[in-house]
């Protein structure tokens, strides 16, 4: 049983999230999720000793000294030696050039082998392959939309980060169009009022046309941005990621008339593991590895 238990890790800007995931029936263990804030502007100490200590507290809640860990990790990054290159992004830039790999290993106790770093964005399509609505499909294009607009490819069951934010989109790059931001900023262009989130623009699209709008609008420029990278790479799923997939039901229809306008027929899915796919992703690489050992 326990060769089987695998920390998934979820490293963002000002956060860390770690679970408990048995790749024998690719669940996430009751109770072991644990989330806790990170200093991303801190010493190299800081980050990687308050990343530590989050995952030794994730193993002890199934009483585990350590274990195999996946981590999903923002780019730019060298994920084969666990080395960071983030430097101008606004974070962790203290780790720069350092092997972060072997710090979190010290600081863990633990063998630097038993750490994998593998890019975010292919964590969460890895790990909704893995054990979630993408699972027995082939090839698939999965996208997030939250804070910013993350894209990756899957082929014969494994996810590679498709760096699609910065493409040229219509007056500017995608991200312009497919984030957070984006949408809080049309929104108020358009109206002149403010809202705080997409959350709270989903519920005032029930009967605000303009925030019925500009959900229309985001379906049509995802039927778009679909259409202009599926003829290149063709793709039997997509699935749909981030917070603003929890507005599904107001884009969809929009993106679904575009699909039908030029006879594409995918079917769209939203993210069925949600905040866990990125943490499932990250572990599975462990089952994903020739020669691992699982369940035994």
């Amino acid at each position: 049983m326990k060769s089987s238990i695998v920390a998934g890790v979820d490293i963002g800007g000002s956060h860390i999230t770690a679970a408990l995931i048995n790749l024998t029936d690719r669940k996430i263990l009751p109770g072991s999720q644990r989330r806790d804030t990170v200093n991303a502007n801190g010493t190299a100490g800081e980050i990687v000793g308050g990343w530590a200590s989050v995952i030794r507290d994730c193993f002890a809640s199934h009483q585990l000294q350590s274990g195999r860990t996946g981590i999903a990790m923002p780019g730019p990054f060298d994920y084969n030696e666990g080395i960071s290159l983030i430097k101008d992004q606004g974070k962790y830039r203290s780790l720069y050039g350092l092997n972060v790999k072997e710090l979190l290993a010290e600081a863990l106790n633990t063998d630097k082998a038993d750490i994998t770093f593998t890019n975010d964005a292919a964590c969460f399509l890895q790990g909704e392959l893995f054990s979630g609505v993408a699972k027995g499909y082939n090839t698939v294009f999965g996208i997030t939309l939250g804070t910013g607009f993350g894209s990756a490819f899957a082929k014969e069951g494994r996810a590679v980060d498709a760096d699609l934010w910065c493409m040229p989109f219509k007056n500017g790059i995608a991200e312009d169009y497919f984030s957070h931001g984006a949408l809080v900023a049309r929104y108020a262009s358009v109206s002149g009022r403010h809202v705080s989130n997409v959350k709270e623009l989903a519920e005032l699209a029930e009967t605000d046309e303009v925030a019925k709008e500009v959900f229309t609008e985001l379906g049509i420029n995802l039927g778009d941005l679909f259409l202009s990278v599926l003829r290149s790479t063709p793709a039997e799923l997509i699935v749909i990621g981030g917070n603003i997939s929890k507005a599904f039901n107001r884009f969809y229809p929009a993106l679904k008339a575009v699909f039908q306008y030029h006879g594409l027929d995918i079917p769209v899915r939203v993210t069925q593991l949600g905040e866990h796919a990125s943490l499932v992703g990250a572990a599975s690489e462990w089952h994903n590895r020739k020669g691992t050992a699982i369940g035994r």
